[in-house]
């Protein structure tokens, strides 16, 4: 028996199969091969094609079956992960109407603002846990005010991977977890925001229909499962956001344990069995994919844009692809802890929640032409990442989550020596990695969803810890000088936005 895990993301769709009984990965797939596109036909929009996701997500599967020796009549259940705050809408034939407004769109941040103020500082950060700043309710309000033939042709509102999951089964549903990243959902009342709907005048009946995270969801239709060689009617059993998703791919599912990630984008999660919120909205609060009215699991999420997507910006653009990432990261390796003052803020990927939604764009700061070489740049710009995660993780640590640990998969910015020790050495914390990803915990969250794994011991058998990145001492002091060097460019470059 095997469980198929597909991971919609920014950049690539990825797919993975997961066998049961040993919990071992059977095979890894991510398509395409060149880095999906992102369409900004407007400064600080970012939209991508939802058909585009799809088509991606079949080929995958296809690509995954011929490069392994799978029998895919095997495969029992099926997650769904995807990148979190998209806007995906569809009339009433399951037709999309427009591309999506994806997560680093800042288009609706203004819109946000406002609900956030009227509707009263106070009731929102209650009720939602959140502003609904630049979010996917907010989106969904620009559509209604700029695109009004469009709105009216609405029969449904989708984040990403509730589109993939009507794409294979036909069904339009979403989850509690999902419709807390679109800030759809009252905490208080444990319902549908109807307060919200009702001041941005949605039609309830915009929001499909709710199921457990966990759960039989749908059935994959005839006509995809013969497409993709699979049998019919296999159920879709979990679905959820890219951050909530990783958590679980690392087993992070209780107080106190944190994960973090950094593709396009940098994450630091951590879980609360309390209701704790930012009130400036800077890190947020989403429920988690185990949280319950009756048993609060709620994720707290700190959120930099501009991450893998800065390195693969000075990959393909500042270096027009002469270095593969491999290269960058031992060069980064090469420069000294602080990059003999080279500072970079990585902040050119749209508003930025950790700085009150900011734009503050991407900038090279202190270059010096007699100083700074190639392995500085690269350096730099890692520990600008690695910085402005630390800048957020104090913010977290304010409101009362207090992680011992970090738990993260070997991939993406993760694969950097330079990365790992910079973090560990900058947040006092030792990291753990695992051989894992958003597809492999896909893969689990259907087993778990299919009511086969029955414990997280199950589930989480064939998890394999690589190693851990302990602080080194005797180099402490190096990145606390470093980081506030960072820190005094990033308060230059604010102080006039506040």
């Amino acid at each position: 028996m095997y469980f198929l895990g597909i991971d919609i993301g920014t950049s690539f769709v990825k797919v993975s199969v997961v066998e049961s009984n040993q919990g071992v990965l059977l095979g890894s797939v991510s398509y395409p091969d060149q880095e999906l596109g992102i369409l900004s036909v407007q400064v600080n929009w970012a939209e991508q094609e939802p058909k585009v996701w799809w088509d991606c997500t079949k080929k995958a599967i296809l690509k995954l079956f011929h490069t392994y020796d799978i029998r895919s009549r095997e495969i029992k259940a099926i997650g769904i992960a995807y990148q979190m705050h998209g806007l995906v809408l569809v009339d009433n034939k399951q037709q999309v109407l427009r591309p999506s407004i994806i997560w680093c769109d800042s288009r609706a941040v203004e819109i946000g603002n406002q609900a956030f103020h009227e509707l009263g500082e106070q009731k929102c950060l209650t009720h939602l846990l959140n502003s609904p700043g630049n979010f996917t309710a907010s989106k969904l309000k620009w559509v209604k005010d700029h695109e009004p033939n469009l709105y009216s042709r609405i029969d449904k509102v989708l984040l990403p991977g509730d589109y993939i999951a009507m794409e294979l089964t036909g069904e339009c549903c979403t989850t509690i977890s999902g419709l807390s990243e679109g800030i759809f959902w009252d905490f208080r009342n444990h319902q549908l925001a109807d307060f919200l709907l009702k001041y941005f005048e949605f039609d309830p009946n915009f929001i499909p229909k709710i199921v457990p995270t966990f759960s039989e969801q749908g059935y994959l239709k005839k006509d995809i499962a013969q497409e993709l060689g699979l049998r019919p009617g296999i159920p879709v059993t979990y679905r959820a956001g890219d951050q909530p998703n990783n958590a679980l791919s690392v087993d992070v599912f209780n107080p106190g344990e944190v994960a973090a990630t950094a593709g396009t984008s940098g994450v630091i999660y951590g879980v609360s069995d309390v209701v704790k919120y930012d009130t400036l909205s800077r890190v947020n609060t989403f429920a988690h994919i185990n949280h319950a009215q009756e048993k609060i699991r709620l994720g707290i999420l700190l959120c930099i844009n501009g991450t893998g997507i800065l390195n693969s910006w000075m990959k393909n653009t500042l270096f027009r692809e002469k270095l593969d990432y491999d290269s960058m990261n031992f060069l980064a390796s090469q420069a000294p802890i602080g990059s003999e003052g080279l500072v970079v803020l990585p902040f050119g990927n749209g508003s930025e929640r950790v700085l009150k939604n900011h734009k503050v764009g991407g900038q090279f700061c202190n270059l010096n032409f007699n100083v700074h070489q190639i392995f500085h740049f690269f350096r730099a710009a890692q520990e600008g990442i690695v910085f402005s995660l630390k800048y957020g993780l104090d913010i977290m640590q304010e409101i009362g989550v207090q992680p011992k640990i970090l738990r993260a998969g070997n991939a993406n910015m993760f694969l950097s020596p330079t990365f790992n020790h910079t973090l560990a050495g900058v947040a006092h914390l030792p990291i753990e990695l695992y051989d894992t990803d958003g597809a492999q915990g896909a893969a689990r969250g259907a087993g778990i969803g299919s009511g086969h794994f029955l414990t997280k011991a199950e589930a989480f058998r064939g998890l394999e810890k690589l190693k851990t990145i302990e602080p080194n001492p005797e180099d402490k002091e190096l990145y606390e000088a470093a980081y506030q060097n960072w820190l005094e460019v990033l308060i230059k470059h604010t102080r006039d936005l506040e």
